[in-house]
């Protein structure tokens, strides 16, 4: 006797042994993962700086080039303020670091800017945080792969016409590694990301080396500056906008908070160690880069990179180490679209469970990943791609306001919840949605240090959004809104739904009807549907076959099938002479319902035509699925297919 069969147990849990089959998706992305292999995909400190700080470390390739593409307005002798300007942002990037490495350890779910501002600051500023992160996430995307692509085009300038499908390509790529999930993706980017780490401390030293020593020249025959206005002094507005452009380098710095989930047990200590390496590494190569190139007379250009003319000055030339770190350079800033790969899909699906995004999103796919999250991550990317024609200059504008306004929010959060663990007592927790508070002695500082970041922060927001509004930040602050909007409405819409599907207020199945009624809509009089004329009667002796007559010769011959193989049910034929068919009879149904009985079912059986191969249903109308798409609108109507396979 099967389980099922046994009636003194009304709930029985099953497992099943099924494997799903291998086909053509296996070869791309691995064989499916059973749930209980989760705890086995985390990975390591090392492998998670490969994966969370690709983003952060890239932005060295263009943080110092977009402070000297502001600078130029004001003609070379400006390029002195880049080293100081370098180290007010390396300071902003220590403040930054420090608070997220304490939001790592309070909130050791991940969630980032997102669960911190829902918890301490409300539902909208934690939709402002959400809305700009996952903002920012596709303008990682876009920025770092057209970046990457720049690397190539600087060495291979004859490249330089095809740098949109080049661009698209890297991003498709990166997100089919990314579908094969977090271990496996880390462990195909480790190698690249810590190639280059290597090639630029040695490409710095060296640098620094022949600096110091003397024997360091000038970058020779340098590219045509680009220069879009020219100012005619240094003015304190240019500087700040310089300041505001290299804030990109501190882009990516939030991702290890989002992903803490992924790292192995302890989890939050392996990613606060994992972010410390990556402010020490973010920090050291940006300084030295902006140094170096302002003493090698490095200048901004779309056709040559900062990092192509310093490397081809420090190793003497376009030789191998020139490629290597060009090609090191490339692969990172492509590899950087990784980290939000590996955080879009999470923090989506944390904004889904909140019924702020399509449930669909918080799904984990055949390797454990969030696989909406990557394929949906990927398509906007690259339409963003092809709409600014992969131009760095030009999506740079678009990109840091979200990040800063998200570090805003986070560090504000983050004073709020020290002052809440303030009012408590030695040994008092209380349970929070994203975490639990314990009193802290030293909540004092720690709330000092989060205040004062978030007052940084958000004067770099201000800054950034007057300095590049008409650059295009404009842009974002329309979009930010719009995404707010959107998740009201599908907020509010699974609100209602719940409401109306809730069981509190619920007083019990509407009593068995004793009327039913069944509508058999017929094209033709074949196997298939006097098997749908079995199914119907064995619902009820009611029974109604209906016909649109579109052809009268064809209507006659189905009335003399019919009058054969009816088993005497009734037909309606309806005319059609505009030779329409869903139309028709939607107006017969309509015609029913508007004389039912109340305790009346009415059922349409709808009889469905199976070909035996996939392709075969391009030869065929498909009717039945139409006609279930409109009636499946209509309430007080249950619709039933009846397939009937041709072998």
């Amino acid at each position: 006797m099967l389980p099922e069969e046994d009636n003194s147990h009304p709930i029985i849990h099953r497992a099943t042994d099924y494997v799903p089959p291998r086909n053509w998706r296996h070869w791309l992305i691995g064989r499916p993962l059973p749930t209980a292999d989760a705890p086995h995909q985390t990975i390591g400190k090392f492998t998670g700086l490969a994966v969370f700080a690709s983003d952060a470390l890239s932005s060295t390739a263009y943080a110092t080039q977009e402070i000297l593409f502001i600078l130029a307005a004001a003609g070379t002798m400006a390029f002195s303020y880049v080293f100081p300007i370098s180290i007010a942002i390396v300071v902003l990037l220590a403040i930054v670091a420090l608070s997220y490495e304490q939001t790592i350890h309070a909130y050791p779910d991940g969630g980032g800017s997102y669960i911190v501002s829902r918890d301490n600051l409300g539902k909208s500023p934690a939709l402002i945080a959400g809305a700009s992160l996952l903002t920012d996430y596709i303008l990682t995307v876009s920025v770092s792969v057209s970046a990457g692509v720049a690397q190539i085009v600087s060495a291979y300038p004859e490249l330089l016409e095809y740098r949109v499908p080049i661009s698209v390509g890297f991003v498709f790529f990166v997100m089919l590694i990314n579908l094969r999930g977090v271990k496996e993706s880390g462990a195909a980017f480790a190698f690249p990301t810590y190639f280059f780490i290597l090639l630029m401390y040695l490409t710095v030293g060296v640098g620094l080396f022949r600096y110091f020593t003397g024997s360091l020249g000038f970058v020779d025959n340098p590219p045509e500056m680009d220069i879009t206005h020219t100012l005619a002094g240094i003015t304190p507005f240019l500087i700040l906008h310089a300041f505001s452009s290299g804030t990109a380098a501190l882009t990516g710095i939030e991702a290890i908070s989002n992903g803490i989930t992924a790292f192995k047990e302890p989890r939050s200590r392996n990613a606060g160690i994992t972010l410390v390496w990556m402010a020490f590494i973010l920090g050291s190569l940006f300084l030295g880069i902006s140094y170096l190139t302002g003493h090698i007379g490095a200048v901004p250009s779309e056709t040559e990179t900062v990092i192509s003319q310093m490397a081809r000055t420090i190793h003497d030339g376009r030789g191998v180490l020139y490629h290597m770190v060009i090609w090191a350079t490339t692969v990172i800033l492509i590899l950087a679209a990784n980290t939000a790969y590996a955080d879009f899909p999470r923090l989506s699906a944390i904004v889904a469970k909140d019924g702020y995004l399509p449930r669909q999103m918080s799904f984990r796919g055949s390797r454990l990943v969030f696989s909406y999250g990557i394929v949906t991550l990927a398509l906007i990317a690259s339409l963003l791609i092809v709409v600014l024609q992969a131009s760095v200059n030009r999506l740079i504008p678009l990109y840091a306001i979200g990040v800063f306004l998200s570090f805003t929010l986070s560090q504000a959060g983050m004073a709020r919840r020290w002052r809440k663990i303030g009012r408590l007592q030695p040994g008092q927790e209380i349970a929070e949605r994203g975490s639990t508070l314990r009193y802290n002695r030293n909540w004092q500082l720690k709330m000092v240090i989060n205040g004062f970041g978030a007052v940084c922060t958000a004067v770099v927001v201000a800054v950034f959004s007057v300095t590049k509004f008409s650059d295009g930040a404009w842009m974002v602050l329309i979009l930010l809104p719009l995404l707010i909007l959107m998740f009201s409405l599908i907020h509010r819409h699974y609100s209602t739904l719940a409401k109306r599907l809730s069981l509190e207020v619920f007083a019990g199945a509407a009593p068995r009807a004793t009327r039913h009624r069944v509508i058999l809509p017929l094209s033709g009089v074949h196997q298939g549907s006097l098997e749908a004329l079995r199914y119907a009667r064995r619902l009820s002796d009611d029974i109604t076959a209906v016909h649109v007559s579109i052809d009268p010769d064809e209507a006659v011959k189905l009335r003399q099938k019919w009058e054969n193989w009816g088993e005497g049910v009734r037909l309606v034929i309806l005319d059609s002479p505009y030779r329409l068919f869903i139309e028709p009879l939607l107006k017969y149904v309509e015609e029913i319902l508007t004389h039912r009985q109340p305790d009346e079912t009415i059922t349409i059986v709808v009889p469905q035509f199976i070909p035996s191969k996939a392709w075969h249903n391009l030869l065929h109308t498909n009717t039945a699925t139409l006609l279930r798409n409109e009636l499946l609108s209509r309430p007080g109507i249950i619709i039933t297919d009846v397939p009937y396979q041709v072998p």
